[in-house]
């Protein structure tokens, strides 16, 4: 998956919040888009070890 932001976002992002502003926020852009990539990649399957409707057992 390709996390880069296209010229003409860049440059919206330049025009509208000024060079350093859309630069940073560009950058968060991407940081974020390669975490979303890499917990899609890592996600597992999370099996109950009991039943939902199983008893609770009170220790008190």
């Amino acid at each position: 998956m390709d996390t880069s932001l296209s010229f003409n976002a860049r440059k919206a992002l330049s025009v509208q919040l000024g060079d350093a502003a859309g630069e940073e926020i560009a950058d968060l852009i991407r940081q974020m888009a390669r975490r979303i990539e890499e917990l899609e990649r890592s996600k597992v399957n999370v099996t109950p070890v009991a039943p939902d409707n199983s008893p609770v057992i009170s220790l008190g």
